[in-house]
C-alpha cells in the first residue's frame, strides 16, 4: 500500500473514531449500580482500539455523498456491540489481556462480566432508535433488522469456533473455517457496516447483497492477519497475549493447514495437546510454534490473505467503483491493502 493511501486510512481511522466516541459515552448511563455495572460498561469503550467497524460505517455512507452525521448513531451502535462481544469472546476464550490490560473477567470475576457484556448489547439498541429522528421510521427499522440478523451470524459463528473446541474437533475444513470467520468476524467486522453504511447513504435504494462478497472477502483477510499478529505481532503493540489462539486452541487457518501437513505421530500429539485444559497447554506452545513455520503454515495463511484482499480490492470497484471520487471512496480502496499489511 502507498504511503498516502496509508496515511489516508490511519487519518480517516482517527477522525471517525473521535466522532463516534464523541458521542458513544453520551449512551452510557451513569447511574447506580456504579461500582459493578455502569463504571465497567465504560471500561473496554475507553481503553481505545481502532474504530474499524464504526469508521467503516461511516466512511461507506460518506462515499454516498451523505453527511457523517445520518450514520454516527449507527456507528455507535456497532462500537458497543463490538466492545460487548470482546467481553464475552475473553470469556469463553479465557483471555488475559485486551488492548494492553487484564481482560473484565479477569479483573472482575466472571458473574459481572457476563453481566457488563449484557448491558453493553442492550445500549447498542438505543442509538439505532435515535435513528428515527434524522432518517425516518423505515430506514430505522431496516438498520434494526439488519442489526438482528448480524448479531445471529455472529452468534452462529461463534457456536462453530467454540464446538470445534469443545469437542475437540481436529478434522476442520479450510472452508469450515472460511464458513466460521463468514459469521463470525466478517458480518460485524465488514458486511454490517458497509451494508448499512451503503442504506444510509443510498437512502434504502442500494442492493444491500452487493456488499456481502466485499465484506467477505475484506473481513477474511483482516482475520487471518490477525490470527497471524496473534503467533508475530509486536508485544507492545499488539495488544493481547501472543500466541493465545494456540493456547486456546483455536481452530485458525495456520493450525487447519498444519494439521493437514503433519506427520500422524505428530498430529496425535498435537491432538491430545488440544483436548486438554488449557492451562496444561502451555508446554506445548513453542513447539506448535515451531512447526507451523516448518511447515510453512504461516506463509500460507499469508499468501491466503493477499488473495482475499485482492479480491476485495475487486469487489469494491464492482459495487462502490460508480461513485464519484472522495477521500472517503478511497479510504474504501484502501482497506483490502491496509488490513494485510496492519501491525
Amino acid at each position: 500500500m502507498s504511503a498516502p493511501a496509508g496515511k489516508l486510512v490511519s487519518s480517516l481511522l482517527r477522525e471517525y473514531g473521535e466522532a463516534t466516541r464523541s458521542i458513544l459515552f453520551n449512551y452510557l448511563p451513569t447511574a447506580e449500580p456504579r461500582r459493578y455495572l455502569y463504571d465497567l460498561v465504560a471500561e473496554y469503550p475507553r481503553r481505545g482500539g481502532r474504530a474499524f467497524r464504526p469508521s467503516l460505517c461511516i466512511a461507506t455512507a460518506r462515499a454516498f455523498g451523505t453527511p457523517m452525521e445520518l450514520a454516527l448513531r449507527t456507528a455507535v451502535s456497532i462500537e458497543l456491540i463490538h466492545n460487548a462481544m470482546l467481553i464475552h469472546d475473553d470469556i469463553e476464550d479465557e483471555s488475559e489481556e485486551r488492548r494492553g490490560k487484564p481482560t473484565m473477567h479477569r479483573s472482575e470475576g466472571v458473574p459481572i462480566a457476563i453481566n457488563v457484556g449484557d448491558m453493553l448489547s442492550l445500549l447498542s439498541i438505543r442509538p439505532l432508535l435515535d435513528n428515527r429522528h434524522m432518517l425516518g421510521p423505515e430506514l430505522t427499522l431496516r438498520i434494526l433488522e439488519e442489526t438482528q440478523r448480524t448479531a445471529r451470524e455472529s452468534a452462529e459463528g461463534q457456536a462453530f469456533e467454540l464446538g470445534w473446541r469443545r469437542d475437540n474437533v481436529t478434522n476442520v475444513a479450510e472452508s469450515d473455517y472460511l464458513l466460521m470467520v463468514l459469521k463470525k468476524t466478517c458480518w460485524l467486522t465488514t458486511i454490517h457496516p458497509s451494508r448499512v453504511g451503503s442504506l444510509i447513504g443510498g437512502r434504502g435504494a442500494f442492493d444491500l447483497d452487493r456488499c456481502i462478497r466485499f465484506g467477505f472477502f475484506l473481513g477474511a483477510a483482516f482475520q487471518i492477519q490477525d490470527d497471524l499478529l496473534n503467533l508475530e505481532g509486536d508485544p507492545a503493540a499488539y495488544g493481547k497475549e501472543l500466541s493465545g489462539d494456540v493456547l486456546e486452541g483455536k481452530r485458525t487457518l495456520m493450525l487447519i493447514h498444519l494439521l493437514a501437513k503433519m506427520s500422524p505421530g505428530e498430529r496425535t500429539r498435537l491432538h491430545t495437546m488440544l483436548g486438554r485444559p488449557r492451562e496444561s497447554r502451555s508446554s506445548e506452545v513453542a513447539w506448535v510454534r515451531e512447526r507451523m513455520d516448518a511447515y510453512g503454515s504461516l506463509e500460507y495463511a499469508r499468501k491466503l490473505a493477499h488473495g482475499l484482499a485482492g479480491a476485495a480490492l475487486y469487489e469494491f470497484s464492482r459495487v462502490f467503483g460508480h461513485l464519484p471520487d472522495s477521500r472517503d471512496k478511497r479510504f474504501l480502496q484502501a482497506l483490502p491493502m491496509w488490513v494485510i499489511e496492519r501491525n
